[in-house]
């Protein structure tokens, strides 16, 4: 099942901290109560991974006041042949480009 990064970020001082903690845990939802919050380093936005079968229903685990400025990120992990398959889907055209900073 296809994973997905839900990030929701809010403003960065302590109401709107405290007031996005209080939604995510009122919810009562099992995704929402295991959010993980980036504030104590300054990054304020609350963070999520979940396993669900889309982009759509992943921003419906969220409450509808919430999913305007939520951002939804498919994630995957690489095996070696996943990773040459996605290094030759990226590679510049022949002739164009520069090399990856790692061959250089």
């Amino acid at each position: 099942m296809p994973r997905f990064l839900v990030e929701v970020p809010h403003e960065a001082n302590g109401v709107a901290c405290q007031q996005a903690v209080d939604v995510f845990f009122s919810t009562g939802s099992h995704f929402m109560t295991h959010a993980d919050f980036g504030c104590a380093d300054g990054d304020h936005r609350a963070l999520l991974t979940v396993e669900v079968d889309s982009r759509e229903e992943a921003l419906r685990v969220l409450p509808p006041m919430l999913r305007p400025q939520a951002r939804i990120v498919r994630l995957s992990k690489f095996s070696a042949t996943h990773y040459g398959q996605m290094l030759h889907q990226h590679a510049p055209a022949a002739g164009r480009g520069a090399s990856p900073a790692w061959k250089s």
